[in-house]
């Protein structure tokens, strides 16, 4: 995908707030690290202390997830969630417009890469399946910084951010592919190619079977089964955690999942949930809770939210 052309049209007066964003965005990536740290903090009281729905979705979320624990271990649990998004909002500005010295800086540990050079050591395409963690922008190009990864993105809804992000997302990934271009995205695997991407929310898509999530039914994109089957691209589980106290980020690749794709697209799919259970068990409070992923029910069974 080239990166897109800027028109006259985004100047329009409509979209002056959206720019005010954005450079608002671009300001905090250039502030010192401390100091977006600090941000970071400050931004997360605020989100925890204004009432919103975010609360009660991550609430809902973490009660049928994490069950064994009892109502203050969860509100604990709620609490840091909501003041994770703080250092979310700070860490999308790195990713997206921190200069390549500045990210160059940030301490990286990266485990597993020989999973993947003996992935490309055989031709094959690497699909790195991941979850949505509120630093999933950030790692995205900070393992770029080591590999050269494409990814899978939504369109915004905004013109002007469409227009920002997908720049800034170009200047460190080999391609970007709209979730619905399923042949581009297939070609660029078989020809050895590796994609990140996120499974892991509700998308409310045609594609979707319910496979247990914390052992709860979840509606789940079938996706990764069928790219792999399609492309015969190797499924890699890629984790990645912030350290505290400002020390860094782990990003870690697991070994490949075998026999993988399979007959059974349920099984498969559900494999895949596990794999994204077990990251999240690893940092709870870093994981985005305030998404509604059991939006979608089966048949006959009441909204959890």
């Amino acid at each position: 995908m080239p990166r897109p052309d800027f028109t006259r049209a985004l100047l329009a007066p409509r979209h002056w707030p959206a720019w005010l964003g954005a450079a608002s965005i671009w300001l905090i990536a250039r502030l010192p690290p401390a100091a977006m740290r600090w941000l970071g903090r400050c931004l997360g009281a605020l989100v925890l202390r204004i009432p919103s729905a975010r609360r009660r979705i991550a609430a809902a979320n973490i009660a049928l997830c994490f069950p064994e624990l009892d109502a203050t271990e969860r509100n604990a649990l709620v609490d840091a969630n909501l003041r994770d998004i703080g250092q979310m909002l700070v860490e999308f500005a790195l990713g997206w417009m921190a200069s390549d010295r500045r990210m160059a800086a940030i301490a990286t540990r990266i485990e597993g890469l020989e999973h993947l050079e003996q992935a490309r050591a055989l031709g094959k395409g690497v699909l790195l399946v991941g979850g949505h963690f509120s630093h999933l922008e950030l790692c995205a190009r900070l393992v770029s910084q080591r590999i050269r990864i494409a990814g899978m993105y939504r369109r915004m809804d905004s013109s002007v951010f469409e227009w920002v992000v997908l720049r800034a997302r170009l200047h460190y990934a080999a391609a970007m592919f709209d979730k619905d271009d399923i042949r581009g995205t297939v070609k660029y695997l078989r020809g050895g190619g590796t994609l990140w991407y996120a499974p892991d929310q509700d998308m409310r898509s045609k594609d979707t079977v319910f496979v247990p999530f914390f052992g709860v039914p979840a509606a789940t994109i079938t996706a990764t089964h069928h790219l792999a089957r399609m492309s015969g691209a190797v499924v890699i589980p890629f984790f990645h955690r912030r350290l505290p106290d400002g020390q860094g980020y782990v990003l870690r690749l697991a070994a490949p999942l075998q026999d993988f794709p399979g007959d059974d697209v349920l099984d498969d799919t559900a494999r895949v949930n596990v794999c994204i259970e077990q990251m999240v068990r690893e940092a709870p409070g870093q994981y985005l809770w305030v998404h509604k992923r059991f939006k979608t029910r089966p048949p006959g069974q009441p909204s959890v939210y």
